[in-house]
């Protein structure tokens, strides 16, 4: 792996392999990171899940409630590569703690919220506590295990993105019908509310190690693997959610699937990408160019499978279930590649990756859309396939070499 010309990365390795032989895991904190995660996640999905009811009550357009959503990604991704250079000061245990008390803030005022201003404004605060927590997380699991260890301790913070991705849609449109959008609302500030508490009790003081600044993010943009890294999130990102985003009318129209049918298909992409994200975790173990690359390579052929065998039933639940197995291995081996490409700077490279994620994922989105309005849903099914095989044939080519850790 190409260096940077200064010796900071040396010596950042040094410090790691010396943590490795004096630090145990610390497995409980990890645990509370996973919590976090679980807490933004379901809160960043909730208003997809309650957006009628939300939007007669607040008297707007579902399509105004909708930039609730939108909100939270631009504020994210613009968080995400600044949290570090604002908070360079800061113990990053008080740093997580503030991003946690934020995200009880903005469910809070998401759930008083009386006009889509105040909807937006809690919007906005869950965009920077999400921004941030996701830019940061890395970083943070880089120092509380070993080096060797860092496949394991981000598929328990990435376990959290799981089950929130299987649970919170469908629990908060049955809150939402049962006692009213707020409560779900409030349950998410209760969850947030119970991450921070384990938080306090777990999370060990972790002074900054590195003065983050605007500067240092060029610098570590201009490491070679670094910039392969984020091209390999890019493609692989875009294509996801160019494809994804239009699974359900694909499965309404070509294999012709009933909501419940489909809804089950869709239950069961979540559950593989639960199982994916250990598998991912386990491959990174041991190989981790096979792990960034294999996960986007079963993208790509999940989604040829669609295309070519999609007409049966059986055949898309199959390829849409592998599609979630591959893309919940994604992330886990992604996050170790960034960090061990700039161990010295782990904070700014993960801010890099939230940034690349956010803007493949509109990117993806306004592909696919103008795909399936101009030229049929198949199209971003097609996309989707190239752009991931693509990022699997980068990453074999130039991906991480063992030798890094």
């Amino acid at each position: 792996m190409t260096e940077p010309a200064t010796g900071v990365v040396d010596a950042a390795i040094l410090d790691t392999s010396e943590a490795e032989e004096r630090t145990e895991p610390a497995w409980g904190a990890v645990v509370s990171l996973a919590l976090g995660v679980f807490g933004l996640v379901t809160a960043e999905f909730l208003p997809a899940s309650l957006l009628t009811r939300l939007a007669q009550d607040l008297g707007v357009s579902e399509g105004a409630a909708g930039q609730a959503v939108t909100a939270t990604a631009v504020v994210g991704a613009i968080a995400a590569p600044t949290m570090a250079i604002i908070t360079k000061r800061l113990d990053r245990r008080l740093v997580m703690w503030i991003l946690s008390v934020l995200l009880i803030v903005s469910n809070l005022v998401a759930a008083f919220a009386s006009s889509l201003t105040m909807l937006l404004l809690a919007r906005v605060v869950l965009g920077v506590a999400l921004g941030g927590f996701w830019s940061m997380s890395a970083a943070m699991a880089l120092r509380l295990v070993p080096m060797r260890l860092m496949p394991r301790a981000m598929s328990i913070i990435l376990t959290g993105v799981s089950v929130a991705t299987v649970t919170a849609a469908p629990v908060g449109a049955y809150v939402g019908d049962v006692w009213g959008w707020r409560t779900a609302f409030m349950i998410a500030a209760v969850v947030g509310g119970l991450a921070l508490l384990v938080q306090l009790a777990t999370l060990p003081s972790l002074p900054p190690t590195a003065v983050a600044s605007f500067r240092t993010l060029v610098e570590v943009l201009k490491r070679p693997m670094i910039r392969v890294a984020l091209l390999v999130v890019l493609l692989v990102a875009s294509g996801q959610f160019a494809g994804f985003t239009y699974v359900r009318p694909f499965l309404e129209t070509v294999p012709v699937m009933p909501i419940q049918t489909i809804s089950l298909v869709l239950l069961a992409y979540g559950i593989g990408g639960f199982f994916g994200n250990f598998a991912g975790a386990f491959l990174a173990e041991r190989n981790l160019k096979m792990a960034v690359g294999l996960a986007p390579l079963l993208i790509a052929l999940s989604a040829a499978a669609l295309l070519v065998l999609g007409a049966s039933p059986i055949s898309a639940a199959v390829a849409v279930t592998a599609w979630g197995f591959a893309f919940g291995a994604v992330p886990v081996g992604l996050q170790t590649w960034l960090v061990r490409a700039a161990p010295d700077q782990a904070e700014s490279a993960g801010g890099l990756m939230v940034a690349t994620f956010q803007v493949a994922i509109a990117l993806g989105a306004i592909v696919g859309g103008l795909l399936v309005d101009h030229a049929g849903v198949a199209t971003a099914f097609a996309y989707s396939g190239v752009a991931t095989l693509f990022a699997a044939l980068v990453a074999f080519l130039m991906g991480p070499k063992q030798a890094a850790q």
